[in-house]
């Protein structure tokens, strides 16, 4: 029941994170401040986990979880960065390429061919991504294509792919030997630091600028804080369920809802179609994850 439970949590919870992310940026909020603010406010919300939880003393948990926290840090200012640029609709049903980036390792280290199936659901997505595409008649359709994966939010969105889908490796291992919750309070207190020093060294003079505008605007960033919490932790708790594979699999109905927020917070256009196009994606993720 808690399984099922954490993983209706992670599916909604992913894309209002994104909504209340998109928000902030709206207001000129920097990704990095964006990020470090919410690690903040569940290191917070973690402090009684840290006086109360046994944590692991191996070395094989905090290795695997100060890489993981590096990894998601990265990530998640890319994510926000791509969100300032692109609409939510547009860059929710990207998520699918993970999966397509999963066979690389395979082809390029060990020579693995990919199944029909999976290069089917290589297809898929192809065909998705030139339906989230607003299409100029005069146009051809390697033009189409072109013009996704020129999009600047379209190339941080997969370079925050990449770093995401490591992390879920390093998040696997960490969890062999440790709780949900003790990764998660890690996660967030380490993410915090990495945050900070970020900040520091990339962006000294913008602290008090970004303050004024998070602080302006605390409900929506306490918000983001529950929704990405919520989500990270529901995601720890499915992992500890299932293999990782599976599990991201399962994680792409996510992006239906994603294209669906698109529309009803931002009014975002091409709604129909990126719909399709999203379903089309998540049916082509799910070939490549189940029959690689």
């Amino acid at each position: 029941m808690i399984f099922w439970l954490c993983l209706i949590g992670r599916i909604v919870a992913n894309p209002l994170s994104n909504v209340f992310q998109k928000l902030l940026t709206r207001e000129q909020a920097a990704p990095l401040f964006v990020v470090g603010l919410t690690q903040g406010l569940l290191t917070v919300a973690c402090l009684p986990v840290f006086l109360t939880a046994p944590f692991p003393s191996d070395q094989v948990f905090w290795s695997n979880m100060l890489i993981a926290t590096a990894l998601a840090v990265a990530a998640n200012v890319l994510i926000v960065a791509a969100l300032k640029v692109g609409d939510l609709s547009f860059l929710g049903p990207v998520n699918a390429y993970k999966s397509v980036f999963s066979l690389v390792p395979g082809f390029v280290l060990l020579g693995e061919i990919p199944s029909l199936a999976a290069l089917a659901g290589i297809g898929l997505i192809v065909g998705g991504s030139y339906l989230l595409v607003e299409h100029d008649r005069e146009a051809p359709g390697r033009t189409v294509l072109w013009r996704f994966f020129n999009d600047r939010g379209v190339q941080l969105r997969f370079a925050a792919l990449v770093f995401s889908a490591t992390e879920a490796v390093f998040l696997k291992r960490a969890l062999v030997t440790g709780s949900p919750l003790a990764a998660f309070a890690v996660w967030s207190a380490a993410g915090f630091a990495v945050s900070l020093i970020a900040a520091r060294v990339h962006a000294p003079g913008r602290l008090s600028q970004n303050g004024t505008i998070l602080k302006q605007h605390w409900p929506t960033c306490l918000a983001l804080a529950a929704t990405t919490g919520l989500m990270q932790l529901c995601t720890l708790v499915v992992f500890t369920g299932i293999q990782v594979s599976p599990a991201l699999a399962l994680f792409q109905t996510s992006t239906l809802l994603t294209v669906l927020l698109g529309r009803a917070v931002f009014r975002e256009p091409n709604f129909v179609n990126r719909l399709l196009g999203a379903f089309v994606m998540a049916v082509g993720a799910v070939l490549i994850i189940v029959f690689r």
